[in-house]
């Protein structure tokens, strides 16, 4: 209709821009997706890392168990197996209490999915940093009485965060992009909104150009708050060269 009484290239503009909005929208639950997921992988990442450290046996096992499996299975089947198996699985619990199964949010199950992947790399960033702290530093926490917690949050935390940066800053770069991934199930992120604009209008290059443009404005943002994070965590230590 909008065709017949505008012209086709009038009717086509009109629609592009209608698409404006809801690209924003997918923007916005992307970056919402990865920050969520991103910081559920860095409480993951922490946890796993002291446990692999500090653990008991079977507690390190379960650990590298998870941390392998993670790592080893495409992004995309892992993604497609905690999406609908914890739907499944939380509705199967629900169940056995007598409670009706419930439909999970997609920003929820966003969140979860993307922070279970992130969690395995985390925990081997962490864990790295940590056995990279000089052992003279935790020592001396040590020998004046510090208690364990202290120690943690005053020296170890602290330490460990010049030498987990570089991978942290690289993780947060994949989670930005693993979010593209949830568009197989049929979360409303940047990708899938671009790939129904493009198939509505028509207009495909000019969409899916914006959308790498759009993700590629979010990479050089980051870099840029990257790099001043490292500049202030490494203050007082020796220059990196190159």
């Amino acid at each position: 209709m909008l065709e017949f009484l505008l012209g086709p290239e009038t009717a086509q503009l009109l629609a592009m821009d209608s698409w404006g909005g809801a690209l924003w929208r997918g923007l916005l639950a992307t970056l919402q997706t990865a920050l969520g997921g991103y910081g559920l992988g860095i409480l993951i990442g922490i946890a796993g890392a002291f446990g692999k450290l500090y653990g008991g046996p079977v507690l390190r096992d379960l650990l590298e168990i998870y941390t392998t499996v993670v790592r080893a299975v495409p992004e995309l089947v892992l993604i497609l197996l905690l999406y609908y198996a914890g739907n499944s699985l939380i509705n199967l619990v629900l169940g056995q209490l007598g409670i009706g199964p419930i439909e999970i949010n997609g920003l929820i199950a966003g969140i979860y999915v993307i922070g279970i992947v992130q969690g395995a790399y985390t925990t081997e960033v962490i864990r790295g940093a940590i056995n990279a702290i000089p052992a003279g530093q935790l020592e001396a926490a040590r020998a004046f009485g510090m208690p364990p917690l202290m120690v943690l949050r005053r020296i170890t935390l602290s330490a460990m965060l010049p030498y987990a940066l570089p991978g942290l800053a690289n993780l947060w770069l994949i989670a930005t992009k693993d979010t593209a991934l949830l568009s197989i199930v049929g979360f409303s992120e940047l990708t899938l909104t671009t790939k129904q604009a493009a198939g509505a209008t028509k207009s495909y290059f000019t969409f899916y150009a914006v959308a790498a443009g759009i993700y590629l404005s979010v990479t050089l943002l980051s870099m840029h708050g990257i790099r001043w994070l490292e500049k202030r965590s490494r203050r007082g230590m020796p220059a990196l060269e190159g």
